[in-house]
């Protein structure tokens, strides 16, 4: 065995494999002309101006930092280890043979240094100073360090998660798997941590195949917050765009670097007085200061009755073409002043006269905002800017690193397939799981969306072509602001649903978009935006590009949708087996269906002596039939034969695949079942049509013989709901 003391004997403190060698060129990354290029020896390796890394990606996991390693020797293997995962078709790493065969990503190295910089720290807190001394104990006794959180006094408080735990176990494993690179320090050759058990095994990573984790948003969260941002981005919207270019305009004449500014010299009396006959003659309040500034002025020994308090002194000087107003002008300046405040009054500098707008909940019309300070002002523009976020990733499903991709002039022109009917498209690239640089995708959205997106642009400070729409943004930082604006005084004043606390990030957005898909027609998205233009949005993009990102989604839609199917059909067999029957055309059809279910669980008709009565033996039963399950508004659809679906028939295409729903007339349908579910919607509908029977003339008989059947055929359901809730089935039928 070769000791790492002989190994360093032989080294100069250079690789043996990588010295010299230029980094990126090595890992196949990219750089501009120009740019400096790190080569091996450096301590510091500055991927930052990489052509292609997503931007997602933040600037601190572009700059690998060796020095944070104090030992010669180990920062030597950390640089050989992570240009090692970075280049595995190198000479001397292809022969490894636990050596990856695909390169990491950046982000995944940025991950792996920090790890090893964490791992080598503790190797020198607990005194070993050669990898060779690292044993099986001693990685035992590090994931014992890992895998759990302790408070200030040192006591167990929790676990990490597997992917701490994970990434604890994989930096180990690599020191092993690539031990005969390394020049200066190498474990042992017999070491072998864990019976040699892969990373994830260690860390006892649940399987990815299991259960989607993420939880969807609460619907108690996501209809206040949903109805926020669509009310600011659609009423709203215009009006911060205005705001916003008053902001910028504002910005070019008053700020403290504005060029060509005056500073010192005698008092600019004149100037002031040609100032404030200005405002005089646009009858316009001086500007206000801010309360932080106004407290400032009264811990600097100011009155609270000077009538100059609460006056943006210093925002009157630039406007008046001076730096700043010095305290020596003030006496000579105080009387023009204290006259204008007198006669004009003093306000906040944007938002005056705003327009009206209409109240979220519609009781009143009132300005669409309050009079702001300039920070105000900004503020409310990143608020209506997080409200567009919110409406792209809860309507299309867009994640994190795709919405961050976006650029200015990403809208597609708008389609006209049909005359009246809209496609619309926004592009930008797919990021998880593509090599780097993304791959380039559209999706088709619905118009909420393609608005949303048109609104940012005009938001956008730079609105040229190809600049990114919002960059890098931290989504729970930008909610919780946006939660507080909702649930402030400006928020309320404009009549929006305060938004209680919990969680909300942009993963648990698109699974909530995901399950409001499969679980149509009902939810919080359909009660805002009309679900079904969503779903032939999402299965239109599915169609214009099946590998693209809308694919994944809409496979993950229909795995959900799977699952909510099966869920419906063994509930309604266990409504079977309790007496509770399905009313409707096609109830006798699935009635017997579930007799014959039930037969063959009984264990006195059973041809063997083995029997199904768990849930899932049930399921495998009811899995055929649940295929067929299609979710009208007010029935089920067992859409088991084409040539026997009533809508079918009416649209002429009797060979089509899938029923339409929205053509349905599950009265007369014979496939179509009503369930008590269905009751509240018939109920409903009748007592609405009754109300306007109520209100038609005695001269409109024809409007009131359709009204009149309309609302007999809804109660004759409501009836049949009733008597096949109630009736217990006999003992033939059971």
């Amino acid at each position: 065995m070769t000791t790492s003391a002989s190994v360093l004997s032989l080294s100069d403190g250079r690789s043996a494999v990588f010295a010299g060698v230029d980094v990126c060129r090595e890992a196949g990354l990219v750089l501009p002309a120009g740019v400096g290029r790190p080569v091996f020896e450096d301590d510091v390796w500055d991927f930052t101006h990489v052509i292609g890394l997503p931007v997602q990606m933040a600037r601190g996991m572009r700059r690998f930092d060796f020095t944070a390693i104090a030992d010669a020797r180990w920062r030597l293997v950390a640089k050989e280890l992570l240009l090692a995962v970075l280049a595995p078709r190198h000479p001397a790493v292809a022969p490894l043979p636990r050596a990856y065969r695909t390169a990491l990503h950046l982000a995944s190295c940025a991950g792996r240094l920090g790890e090893l910089v964490r791992f080598l720290d503790w190797l020198g807190e607990r005194g070993i100073t050669g990898l060779e001394q690292v044993d099986t104990q001693a990685c035992e006794a590090y994931m014992a360090h890992r895998r759990y959180v302790l408070d200030e006094n040192g006591a167990v408080v929790g676990e990490q998660s597997p992917g701490t735990r994970r990434s604890a176990a994989q930096i180990v494993v690599d020191l092993v798997n690539y031990r005969a690179l390394f020049t200066a320090d190498r474990v042992a050759v017999d070491l072998r941590p864990w019976g040699g058990a892969c990373a994830s095994a260690v860390a006892e990573m649940p399987c990815g195949r299991g259960q989607n984790k993420t939880p969807p948003v609460e619907d108690r969260v996501l209809q206040p917050m949903l109805a926020a941002a669509l009310y600011l981005v659609s009423a709203l919207g215009p009006h911060t765009v205005k705001l916003a270019g008053e902001v910028r305009a504002a910005d070019l004449t008053s700020s403290r670097k504005t060029e060509g500014l005056r500073h010192g010299g005698p008092a600019p009396i004149a100037d002031f007085t040609e100032l404030l006959a200005q405002y005089a003659r646009t009858r316009a309040p001086l500007p206000m200061l801010a309360e932080h500034h106004v407290a400032d002025r009264l811990a600097e020994g100011w009155s609270p009755d000077d009538p100059l308090l609460p006056v943006a002194t210093g925002l009157l000087a630039r406007q008046a073409g001076f730096g700043q107003l010095w305290s020596r002008w003030l006496p000579s300046l105080r009387r023009p002043l204290e006259d204008a405040v007198s006669s004009l009054g003093v306000e906040k500098a944007f938002g005056r006269d705003a327009a009206e707008t209409t109240s979220a909940d519609g009781a009143s019309a009132l300005p669409w905002t309050l009079p702001l300070h300039r920070l105000q002002a900004v503020a409310l523009v990143g608020i209506v800017r997080t409200a567009a976020i919110i409406v792209l990733s809860a309507v299309s499903g867009m994640r994190a690193s795709e919405l961050m991709e976006l650029r200015v002039g990403c809208r597609q022109a708008p389609e006209e397939p049909i005359p009246g009917l809209m496609r619309f498209r926004i592009a930008s690239k797919v990021v998880k799981g593509q090599p780097l640089g993304g791959t380039d995708d559209e999706w088709v959205v619905v118009e909420p969306v393609y608005r949303a997106v048109g609104l940012v642009e005009s938001l956008h400070e730079d609105p040229s072509d190809g600049a990114l729409l919002f960059g890098r943004f931290a989504f729970t930082v930008r909610y919780r602001w946006f939660r507080n604006w909702v649930n402030s005084p400006a928020g309320q004043r404009l009549g929006l649903a305060a938004i209680p606390e919990g969680p909300v990030n942009l993963r648990m957005l698109r699974r909530s978009l995901a399950l409001e898909l499969a679980y149509r027609p009902g939810g919080v998205l359909a009660s805002k935006i009309h679900l079904k233009h969503i779903a032939v949005a999402t299965t239109e993009g599915y169609a214009s590009r099946p590998g693209g990102a809308q694919a994944e989604l809409l496979a993950e839609i229909n795995k959900y949708e799977s699952d909510r199917n099966l869920d419906l059909v063994l509930a309604e067999f266990r409504n079977y087996q309790q007496g509770i029957l399905p009313a409707g055309p096609g109830a006798r059809s699935l009635t017997e269906f579930f007799a014959g279910i039930d037969e063959k669980l009984e264990p006195a008709a059973a041809p063997a002596p083995r029997t199904q009565r768990s849930d899932r033996d049930v399921l495998n039963l009811l899995t055929k039939r649940a295929k067929t399950l299609h979710i009208g508004p007010a029935n089920f659809c067992w859409f088991t034969d084409p040539s026997r679906a009533l809508c079918l028939k009416l649209a002429g295409t009797p060979t089509a695949d899938r029923p339409l729903i929205g053509m349905c007339d599950s009265a007369r349908c014979p496939q179509a079942t009503h369930h008590p579910c269905h009751r509240p919607v018939w109920a409903e509908h009748a007592e609405r049509t009754k109300t306007f029977l109520g209100d038609l003339g005695k001269t409109r008989r024809t409007e009131h013989a359709r009204l009149q059947n309309d609302y007999d055929r809804a109660l004759r359901v409501v009836a049949e709901i009733d008597a096949a809730t109630t009736d217990q089935p006999d003992e033939d039928s059971a």
